[in-house]
C-alpha cells in the first residue's frame, strides 16, 4: 500500500513537471516571439526615421533661407531687439535673419487663383488694435510690427481648438464661401528653437460662423510645422506615412515660411516654400471656410502676414485661346520694387512650360499697378516689373525675340481701387498674344 502511494505520488509529480515545463516552454516561446517582433518593429522605425530625417533636413534648409519681407523692412541695429507692440514695453522679439533666397523654386508648380476673394497685407493697420479684416473666434490677437513690417500677432491661443483663432470678414460667412476651386496663401513666422508644441493651424471651416457639422467630417485641419495633415480620423504625413504628429520638430533658425494651399473640387495640394509637401487626390469633404490659429505659449509667438484667398483659375492656355491673353496676380513683387518674389515661380514656370510646348506663342508681357502713389512712379514701376518678368523667362530659356514688355501703370484698372481685394486685382501682369 505504501509503495502504491509512493508510485502514485511520483506519477503525479512527473505529470505536473511535464505540464509545467510545457507551459514554461510555451511561455518562453511567446516572449521570444514578442521580443523578435518588437525588435523588428524598432529597426523598421529606425530605417523610416533615417529617411524622414533626410527629408526634414532639406525642408529646414529651405525654411532657413526663405526670403524675408520687402523694402519697408528695416533691420535692427546689431545687438538691439525689436520691441513688441500692444504688449508690455520691456518685452522683445528676436530679429529675423535676413538673407537672400537660395531656394530651388525651379519645380514649384503652385499657380494661385485669378479672382481674389480676400486679401490682407496689413496695410494701414494700427499697432495694438485688432486686425480690421478679421473676426475673432477666441484667444488674443492684435496687430504688431516686426522689423518695420505690419503683421498679425497671436498672443494667446489656448483651449479647445474649435473655440480659438481668427476668421476672415466675409459677407454671408455662415454659408460656404470657398468655391469648388480655390487657393490660400500666407506667410508664417517661426522662432528659433520653437518645436512641435508651437504651430500654426488652418481649419477648413469658419469656426465663428459655421457649425462644425457643416463639413462632412467633424474635424478638418492642417498643422503647419508638424508637416502633417489631419483629416477626420485618417492621418497623412510629410512626405509619407510613418511620421507621427507627436514627433518633436525644432526650428533651427528664425524666419518666414510661405504657405500655399490649392483645392480643385476634391484634390488638395499643400506647399511650404518651394516644396510640395502634400498631394491629396480626394480630400473627402468640401471645405466651407477657413480659420487660422497658432498654438502658443508664453515663450514662442505667432505672426502671419500677406493672407490671400482666391478663386481657382481657368487653365491659362485656354484663356489665351479664347481671349488672346491671360491675366495673373500670381507674379508678386517687393513693395515699390521690380524684384520678383520667389513664390511667383509657380506662375512663371507655368508660362515657361506653355511656351516650350507651343513654339508659335509670342507674348507682350504687360505690367499694371494699383492707384497708390504718383502716376509717373507707377508707370515706371509697371515697366520695370514687366521687363523683370520678360528677363526671367529669357533666363529660363525662352528666346528673346518671342517676348516684348510694356507698362501701363495705373491707367487700366480691372476693378475699383477702394478695397484691398480691388487693389490686389489691379496689381497684375498680363501676357498678351502677339
Amino acid at each position: 500500500m505504501k509503495v502504491t502511494k509512493l508510485l502514485l505520488a511520483f506519477v503525479f509529480c512527473l505529470a505536473f513537471t511535464v505540464n509545467s515545463n510545457a507551459q514554461f516552454v510555451e511561455k518562453m516561446a511567446k516572449k521570444a516571439k514578442q521580443k523578435v517582433e518588437r525588435e523588428a518593429e524598432k529597426r523598421t522605425e529606425r530605417r523610416i526615421d533615417k529617411g524622414i530625417d533626410k527629408v526634414f533636413d532639406k525642408a529646414e534648409e529651405s525654411m532657413d533661407n526663405a526670403v524675408k519681407g520687402d523694402e519697408k523692412e528695416t533691420k535692427a541695429k546689431p545687438g538691439k531687439k525689436e520691441p513688441k507692440t500692444g504688449v508690455a514695453e520691456n518685452e522683445t522679439f528676436d530679429n529675423p535673419q535676413q538673407s537672400q533666397s537660395v531656394l530651388t523654386w525651379s519645380k514649384y508648380d503652385f499657380v494661385p487663383g485669378d479672382v481674389i476673394i480676400f486679401e490682407d497685407n496689413q496695410q494701414g493697420e494700427q499697432n495694438g488694435e485688432f486686425p480690421s479684416k478679421w473676426n475673432l473666434v477666441g484667444g488674443t490677437v492684435e496687430n504688431a510690427n516686426l522689423s518695420g513690417e505690419n503683421v498679425i500677432y497671436f498672443l494667446k491661443m489656448r483651449g479647445a481648438i474649435n473655440n480659438q483663432g481668427i476668421v476672415p470678414l466675409i459677407k454671408n460667412a455662415q454659408n460656404d464661401y470657398l468655391p469648388d476651386e480655390f487657393t490660400i496663401e500666407f506667410d508664417a513666422y517661426f522662432q528659433e528653437k520653437s518645436g512641435s508644441g508651437n504651430y500654426y493651424r488652418v481649419m477648413f471651416y469658419d469656426a465663428k460662423n459655421q457649425k462644425k457639422g457643416s463639413v462632412q467630417k467633424d474635424f478638418a485641419d492642417l498643422d503647419i510645422l508638424r508637416y502633417t495633415a489631419r483629416l477626420g480620423s485618417s492621418d497623412g504625413s510629410y512626405p509619407n506615412s510613418g511620421y507621427s504628429h507627436s514627433t518633436p520638430y525644432t526650428v533651427k533658425k528664425s524666419g518666414w515660411l510661405h504657405v500655399a494651399i490649392s483645392f480643385n473640387k476634391r484634390a488638395m495640394k499643400v506647399y511650404f516654400d518651394d516644396a510640395r509637401i502634400l498631394n491629396i487626390p480626394n480630400l473627402g469633404f468640401d471645405p466651407s471656410g477657413i480659420t487660422l490659429r497658432f498654438n502658443a505659449d508664453d515663450k514662442y509667438k505667432g505672426f502671419i502676414k500677406n493672407v490671400r484667398i482666391a478663386k481657382g483659375a481657368v487653365p491659362l492656355y485656354d484663356k489665351v485661346l479664347t481671349d488672346g491673353k491671360f491675366v495673373t496676380t500670381g507674379i508678386k513683387f517687393d513693395v515699390n520694387k521690380a524684384t520678383i518674389k520667389p513664390e511667383s515661380a509657380g506662375t512663371i514656370n507655368y508660362v515657361f512650360k506653355m511656351m516650350q510646348d507651343n513654339l508659335d506663342l509670342r507674348f507682350s508681357v504687360e505690367g499694371h499697378t494699383d492707384s497708390d502713389g504718383e502716376d509717373a512712379a507707377n508707370q515706371t514701376l509697371s515697366e520695370k516689373r514687366a521687363e523683370a518678368v520678360r528677363a526671367e523667362l529669357i533666363k529660363l530659356g525662352i528666346s528673346a525675340d518671342r517676348l516684348t514688355s510694356k507698362g501701363w501703370g495705373e491707367s487700366k484698372p480691372m476693378t475699383g481701387n477702394d478695397t484691398p481685394e480691388g487693389k490686389a486685382q489691379n496689381r497684375r501682369v498680363e501676357f498678351v498674344k502677339l
